[in-house]
């Protein structure tokens, strides 16, 4: 198999975190776009990428980009790219589509112009007039954004952040993809210890957990590519094998919890599913207890907004209470998400960082008050 295009697409906001996961990987080449990080590799870097991007949307095959201001140069532009290659003559490819900004806005047209066109070019690559579509599952995508098309094949199925460990979450539950970016984004290290004392359904600290024991966060779940017949099923069996010798244990504790004992129940079913029950301490308790013994700890915690969950009043409230935790609290880091413009003024102290991210399709503001580093032994 030839050098693969990949691309991991990814939200806004986080696209250095998945070029630093990705580098991490051993990519050395890969360019940074808006919403997505593309790099080459083969078909080993496909299965590493879906089983260790933790923040990450999906992993998707670039099949080819070009200029479609008609449907004739969509339907030719799409037909001479090397189809037959990667999709054997039984292959299930369902046709999707998305136009930006395009001459050409019809998205049924455009998806009935690009699977015509695929249909052409497998019939002409395999010597075949008969395409049964009932084989593995190669889902196409077309996106025309100012009239330039990118058309990808997506090798994960399910988004990435189905972990696998959370069939049904809290109320506004935060994805897990952007809970490890938060995780990582706070520079974190498994020698420190961690907490989030308004854990809901648990996601943040699973999430660390995970980090901290670096465990894949693919390994519980199958991923569409793991159905082509050119991808042997021992590379991915080779790889969960040997992601699973990498994991480590924790030095330091981490802690969850929240007022209300209903969640807490719930993160740690989470927990227990993701496998890392025994890592983290979880207890029903309101944040402004939450004063730990051991110091040089970091907090990364997604409160309420008042968008979704609480009135006005309760997030304001709870913003003044946790101020007061952290002014007690003066070796730890705090990593605070929330949408809330007044954060920083009921938080009585202003942000040594801000970045901004998306929570879903809600703006936020990821507040970093940055506590010293423990010293070294």
């Amino acid at each position: 198999m030839e050098s693969l295009k990949l691309i991991a697409t990814t939200p806004f906001g986080l696209e250095a975190v998945v070029k630093r996961e990705l580098t991490d990987l051993g990519v050395e080449t890969l360019t940074t776009h808006n919403g997505y990080v593309e790099y080459e590799g083969d078909a080993l870097l496909l299965v590493q990428s879906n089983l260790w991007l933790r923040t990450a949307d999906r992993v998707v095959i670039k099949m080819g980009e070009f200029r479609a201001d008609t449907f004739d140069e969509l339907f030719e532009g799409t037909k001479a790219l090397p189809w037959s290659k990667l999709l054997p003559p039984d292959a299930a490819f369902p046709v999707e589509g998305r136009s930006v900004k395009s001459k050409l806005s019809s998205v049924p047209a455009c998806q009935r112009i690009v699977k015509k066109a695929i249909v052409e070019s497998l019939r002409d690559g395999h010597g075949v007039m008969d395409l049964p579509e009932d084989g593995p599952l190669f889902s196409i995508e077309v996106s025309l954004q100012s009239d330039i098309a990118l058309i990808t094949i997506d090798t994960s199925g399910a988004g990435l952040h189905k972990r696998g460990y959370r069939p049904a979450g809290a109320r506004a539950p935060i994805k897990e993809t952007l809970a490890a970016a938060l995780v990582l984004l706070s520079r974190w290290q498994p020698h420190r210890p961690f907490a989030d004392p308004l854990c809901g359904s648990g996601t943040i600290a699973i999430e660390a957990a995970l980090i901290g024991r670096n465990m894949a966060p693919g390994l519980m779940r199958s991923f569409a590519a793991e159905q082509w017949p050119w991808i042997p099923e021992r590379t991915w069996a080779d790889a969960r094998a040997h992601a699973r010798t990498r994991v480590k244990e924790i030095q330091q504790p981490i802690y969850a919890s929240d007022i209300d004992a209903n969640v807490v129940e719930l993160a740690t079913e989470n927990a227990e599913r993701a496998g890392v029950l025994d890592d983290i301490t979880f207890s029903v308790a309101d944040v402004a207890t939450f004063h730990p013994v051991l110091p040089y700890g970091c907090i990364v915690t997604n409160p309420p907004y008042g968008e979704r969950i609480g009135s006005a009043d309760e997030v304001e409230a709870l913003y003044r209470s946790m101020g007061k935790v952290k002014a007690g609290l003066d070796t730890w880091s705090w990593f605070v998400i929330t949408s809330h413009p007044q954060f920083e003024k009921l938080f009585r102290q202003k942000a040594d960082k801000k970045r901004k991210l998306y929570n879903g399709r809600i703006q936020t503001n990821l507040y970093q008050y940055l506590g010293p580093l423990p010293p070294r032994s």
